[in-house]
């Protein structure tokens, strides 16, 4: 998970602060060593590490932390706020060209997991009231065309291909006319990478934005390269000019430290960022919910959105007047789990939960929690409708013949039906009307 190791050392360093009923300057000294070097193991850029340390002590040195009565408090809410400032400090939204229709020319070198993020953003796009097309202008990698083929019909998004023509401006011409003609508003192209950064790609991404002069140039970038996917922002914002950056597998890189430096050492913001291999996996990066996760404090407005997203009205409200009806069965309970899948899973929810560090629960407890999802899941299907329907009817005959059904024990059986009976009362606690999408299974699952 991203900054789990910066996560960790940070909240280490405020922990032992914590201890100290007062701070010198020789406390805080000591505090801002540890964060410097938890931000270069990071990976953070060293220049950007030497200037946040001293503008945080500089803030730290001041009388409303040296004589604050929670002077460690101070301190936390100080690295927040630079932390906040550090990525940008307000999240920038993805703009639109004011002509109605807008072209989005998307860059990036070999292996950044640009096509994918593309399919993403038309996924992200039409979640948002948009009819995005994308267009294969990589002409040079083997199977590129094909593959953005796929990708669109994973998100089902047309495409413009055309794989006799060679010149990728002519195809990003005639896929515009295309994506008009079809009732399109925005087009996404697709352009062609290079395993470094040279005047033949720069050349020809400069005859496409010279041609086709796309609203927003977003360049996807691979959070797990560290400083060289900050340094390839820099080059291409140098030689191309960008409008900002996509960071791509922020959930595979345990040390964060491109997502720290690059708005600082390029001048242009993160948009998005990927957290996940499936095409709705991708988020809108807020600078301030990001320092709340590397600090420990959740990131409860985006844990908010994801059950919203995932928990539709229409479902919301059938589960209240079932609930109200004291009809919660258990293919109720397993809907409520599959709601989990499509908020991203274990992984991504643990890290917006408040207190827990992103390092705090290991994989191998996430995948045990995965997997207990599965045994879950296949007890129930093995089961009757009528079981289903009516829990109580379980005797002992019955969840001995489910457990040998599902591969597992009497006992897995009466754990789940225990959690779904604690479930069943915790959901009856939030029956407030309009309060079932946001607060029912969030809450629940905050509380535990």
């Amino acid at each position: 998970m991203a900054f789990e190791s910066l996560s960790d050392k940070l909240q280490n360093v405020f922990g032992n602060l914590k201890g100290k009923g007062v701070l010198t300057e020789a406390d805080i000294d000591a505090a801002l060593r540890e964060v410097k070097l938890a931000l270069l193991e990071a990976d953070v850029n060293f220049k950007v590490v030497k200037e946040f340390v001293a503008d945080v002590k500089e803030k730290c040195m001041g009388e409303e932390v040296m004589k604050s009565l929670t002077p460690a408090q101070m301190v936390i809410k100080i690295v927040n706020a630079e932390l906040v400032e550090l990525m940008g400090g307000t999240a920038v939204k993805l703009t639109y060209s004011p002509s109605g229709f807008t072209t989005i020319m998307l860059a990036g070198l070999q292996g950044t997991g640009k096509t994918t993020t593309a399919g993403k953003l038309a996924s992200w796009l039409k979640q948002n009231g948009k009819k995005p097309m994308l267009a294969a202008c990589d002409v040079y990698r083997p199977a590129a065309i094909d593959q953005l083929e796929v990708v669109a019909k994973a998100v089902n998004t047309p495409v413009y291909l055309d794989r006799n023509e060679k010149d990728p401006v002519k195809i990003a011409k005639a896929a515009r006319e295309e994506a008009e003609k079809k009732g399109c508003n925005i087009l996404i192209i697709d352009t062609a990478g290079r395993l470094q950064i040279d005047k033949e790609l720069m050349d020809e991404l400069a005859r496409i934005k010279k041609e086709l002069k796309p609203h927003q140039i977003i360049l996807a970038v691979d959070a797990l390269t560290g400083q060289d996917a900050v340094n390839a922002a820099k080059g291409f914002n140098e030689q191309l000019g960008i409008d900002g950056v996509i960071m791509t597998k922020l959930d595979g890189d345990s040390r964060g430290g491109a997502a720290l430096s690059v708005r600082k050492v390029t001048g242009k913001p993160i948009l998005f960022i990927g957290t996940g291999e499936k095409y709705n996996a991708l988020d809108v990066f807020y600078p301030d919910r990001m320092a709340g996760r590397i600090l420990g404090m959740g990131d409860v407005l985006s844990l908010i959105e994801a059950a919203e997203q995932a928990y539709d009205d229409e479902q919301a409200a059938k589960l209240e007047k079932r609930l109200r009806k004291n009809q919660f069965s258990l293919d109720d309970f397993m809907d409520q789990m599959a709601q989990v899948k499509k908020m991203g899973g274990l992984t991504k929810l643990i890290g917006m939960l408040p207190g827990v560090s992103p390092g705090s629960i290991s994989d191998d407890q996430i995948a045990m929690g995965e997997a207990e999802f599965k045994r879950m899941e296949a007890i129930i299907q093995s089961m009757t409708k009528e079981e289903r329907n009516d829990p109580s009817i379980l005797n002992a005959s019955r969840r001995k013949r489910i457990a040998a059904g599902a591969g597992t024990t009497v006992n897995q059986v009466n754990n789940l039906i225990k959690k779904y009976e604690d479930t069943k009362k915790m959901i009856k606690q939030f029956m407030k009307p309009g309060a079932m999408k946001r607060n029912s299974f969030l809450r629940g699952l905050m509380d535990r």
